[in-house]
């Protein structure tokens, strides 16, 4: 008895259509996912570019407002000083408006009044 190989037959069965099929389909699945993740990652760059800029100009608005709070605090202060040497102005001058009085009356021949 002579045992003959077996002559290879090109047969499409189901099996074989559905291991086709299957990966035929997770290669088209494949470069949808690695399209989807690139399309991703370019999103996300221009997004912090984006956020970046933001950034960068709101530090640059920060340190505008640093500079107009330390305007405002000198301009208050000064402002608190300026009221003080005021108050102290209105004094003497009150004083000079009296001792002006005294004076006159002395020119004029008249007693001073008792204060």
């Amino acid at each position: 008895m002579q045992v003959t190989a077996p002559k290879f037959e090109w047969k499409w069965n189901v099996n074989t259509i559905a291991v086709l099929v299957g990966f035929a389909t997770g290669f088209v699945a494949w470069g949808y996912t690695l399209s989807e993740l690139r399309t991703g990652r370019a999103t996300n760059a221009e997004n912090i570019a984006r956020l970046e800029v933001r950034m960068t100009n709101l530090e640059a608005t920060g340190r505008v407002l640093d500079n107009h709070e330390l305007r405002i605090t000198r301009v208050e202060s000064q402002a608190a000083e300026t009221g003080t040497v005021l108050r102290s102005v209105e004094s003497k001058l009150a004083k000079f408006e009296t001792d002006i009085a005294v004076i006159r009356q002395i020119l004029e021949g008249q007693p001073p009044a008792a204060r």
